[in-house]
């Protein structure tokens, strides 16, 4: 791949899972200079910021921010409320994994630090093939954000647009697995479960569980997910 991106800042959303580890390595490898965005939102797997820490550093970005929101003050979700459980098998529609506009207040994060960087490019690991049905995780949701994005800043009002990139948008999980397998991610160091314990190791029975196994299992590759003991 030409590489266009020399010494060009990009935000990078890093949530420790299996997506945006291939994001960051994708970023990397198109040369971009990368900053991490983490965020401790009140999430039941908090693990998965262990592991954007140790991803962090492995892959040199920057700098890495974990920013505090707090989620959990409004709910709503099995990932931020403790009262809901986590589903352990598929759910018809919108599962209750769903955090209201999650993916809408990270972005709006990654949208200010990259004005503060003078970044014109954000990257997100969303999913419009292996999604669990999460509505800011299609292709209109991100293409609203950022002409929203482009119309409320001053970096899109002097003209320098801001791009929103999701080079996972369209690939299942098999594919994403195979494309980091290429850059030489490491999955074994990514928490990815729903209800990881305090070391991450995984549930094997979420949503999250599911659809990352079958990725490895449909790849004919072994999956290096640390499981907890049954």
């Amino acid at each position: 791949m030409e590489n266009n991106s020399s010494s060009r800042p990009a935000i990078i959303l890093l949530s420790g899972g299996l997506d945006s580890i291939t994001v960051l390595a994708l970023a990397k490898q198109q040369g971009f200079t990368c900053y991490a965005l983490s965020f401790d939102y009140g999430q039941r797997h908090n693990a998965e910021l262990e592991a954007s820490r140790r991803i962090a550093k492995h892959y040199q970005v920057a700098d890495h921010k974990i920013i505090n929101l707090g989620l959990s003050a409004i709910g709503g979700s099995a990932l931020t409320d403790a009262r809901i459980d986590v589903p352990t098998s598929p759910q018809a529609g919108i599962p209750v994994t769903y955090v209201p506009a999650r993916n809408t207040i990270f972005l709006a994060f990654a949208l200010g630090w990259a004005e503060v960087v003078k970044a014109h490019d954000v990257f997100i690991g969303v999913n419009a093939v292996d999604y669990s049905g999460y509505p800011d995780c299609r292709p209109e949701f991100i293409k609203a954000f950022q002409d929203m994005a482009n119309l409320g800043t001053k970096a899109g009002v002097e003209g320098h647009k801001i791009q929103i990139h999701t080079p996972l948008i369209a690939l299942s999980k098999a594919e994403i697995i195979q494309q980091g397998l290429a850059l030489g991610v490491d999955y074994a160091d990514t928490v990815s479960c729903y209800s990881a314990d305090i070391k991450g190791r995984a549930c094997g029975v979420c949503d999250a569980c599911r659809l990352r196994a079958a990725g490895f299992q449909s790849l004919g590759v072994a999956d290096p997910t640390h499981y907890r003991p049954k």
